[in-house]
């Protein structure tokens, strides 16, 4: 492709080929109550979201969680997410082009409502603080921000603090640390978001809490968190999404249930229809909910730690359920016929996290959440390695390739919002023998 754009020349050929390939990665891809936007959380109806920042956020580690979040609470809002992070760019811009040109192709091009930015780990060198830096820093962040509104007077701008330099788990380079120094950058950030009027997120001190939380349990593991110390790996990026979410005033619960035994009946039934209960040698009832937890694998050892050292479950992912007036004993939970865990009466009449524990709607958030990866890696293939490869030399070919992947994305897309759409479940309890 290289080649053919510095030649200048789009065969007919060609461009079936192009459009071939398009279809074939595509083919690849797609092989692989009403819940309404809750009262104060950020995002509504028609919203167009546009993430922007540098290799962290090129990774789309904290952006797919943000979006599954968004998907799976909200199955029938309809917003529209892309992430556009470059590696190694600063406020001026960098490779991809400069901080002019990445922000018309890669934020106005599409037309957004809400514009996230998250810039400064490379505007601050890796060194001690630098003055000239940071004045450069402020003055370029400015310009974004005058750039983006002058065009989009209305865009709603939720301005991140860099995400940490990890001084935590190892010593740090100089006296006091690279991480001083963007936190100071955030510190910038907080008070131009003031002075603006825009939502600011602060995505370093949750996860440096996190880090020194996870240091003390097993300092060999957290250090694997952020592994080169810049870019944080996907299991502490739940931590950033957090952040970000709680920005956005993103309501923690999912779903809460009260059964009463007894009375064979639901004394509360948030985010939740319950239907059919029946009592018997245990309990039994249908659950129709309007969300879904969020898709984390606590079987994996990083997941687990970044849980225990952080309040991501408290603050995102609560889906309590509580019976009441059941026999003394222990009972088997299954969910679809599928086991689930074994509780204590008393466990259960306090209550447990369903969020927690391998249940269906866990792995139905795991398959949407892997819908989310997929059209978000095969857009950054559309960007990167087809509008970035022909952008000296656009043709009619080149459009024609570029509808047809956007309508393959749009497939991946449909059926990430398909795959979130709520199904009712049947929950058993029964003594266990």
């Amino acid at each position: 492709m290289q080649s053919i754009a510095r030649m200048g020349l789009i065969s007919g050929r060609t461009t079936r080929a192009l459009v071939a390939v398009a279809l074939a990665m595509a083919a690849l891809a797609l092989s692989s109550g009403r819940p309404l936007a809750r009262d104060g959380f950020a995002l509504r109806d028609g919203y167009r979201v546009v993430f922007y920042g540098d290799s962290i956020t090129q990774a789309r580690h904290y952006t797919s969680f943000v979006e599954t979040y968004v998907v799976t609470r909200f199955p029938t809002l309809d917003v529209t997410f892309v992430h556009s992070g470059w590696g190694g760019d600063g406020v001026n811009g960098g490779e991809g082009g400069d901080i002019d040109t990445r922000l018309a192709r890669d934020v106005l091009a599409y037309d957004p409502t809400v514009l996230t930015i998250m810039l400064g780990m490379n505007d601050g060198g890796v060194r001690p603080f630098d003055a000239g830096l940071f004045d450069a820093y402020a003055a370029g962040y400015r310009h974004i921000l005058h750039t983006v509104r002058r065009s989009h007077p209305a865009l709603r701008i939720t301005v991140l603090q860099p995400s940490p330099y990890d001084d935590v788990t190892r010593a740090p380079d100089f006296e006091g640390g690279y991480n001083a120094v963007l936190v100071r950058y955030g510190r910038f950030l907080k008070e131009l978001a003031d002075e603006e009027r825009l939502t600011v997120a602060d995505l370093n001190s949750p996860v440096v809490r996190t880090l020194t939380r996870a240091k003390a349990a097993d300092p060999a593991a957290a250090a694997r968190l952020i592994p080169d110390r810049i870019h944080p790996g996907a299991q502490v990026t739940l931590v950033m999404a957090q952040a970000l979410l709680q920005a956005w005033n993103a309501p923690a619960t999912v779903t809460d249930v009260q059964i009463d035994a007894t009375r064979k009946a639901a004394t509360v039934q948030v985010g939740t229809r319950v239907s059919d209960i029946r009592a018997g040698d245990g309990i039994s009832w249908t659950q129709t909910d309007a969300a879904l937890p969020m898709p984390v694998d606590a079987r994996d050892p990083l997941v687990s730690l970044v849980l225990r050292s952080s309040e991501f479950v408290q603050a995102l992912d609560r889906q309590p359920l509580k019976v009441l007036g059941l026999p003394p004993g222990r009972y088997a939970l299954r969910i679809d016929g599928e086991p689930v865990g074994s509780f204590a009466s008393e466990q259960l009449a306090s209550g447990i996290n369903l969020a927690e524990l391998p249940t269906p709607m866990a792995r139905q958030a795991a398959e949407v959440h892997a819908l989310t990866l997929q059209h978000n890696d095969f857009h950054w293939m559309r960007w990167r390695r087809v509008q970035m490869q022909f952008e000296r030399t656009p043709s009619p070919e080149v459009t024609e390739a570029l509808r047809a992947l956007d309508a393959l994305e749009a497939t991946l897309v449909k059926r990430q919002r398909e795959a979130a759409q709520p199904k009712p479940r049947h929950y058993d309890l029964r003594a266990e023998r």
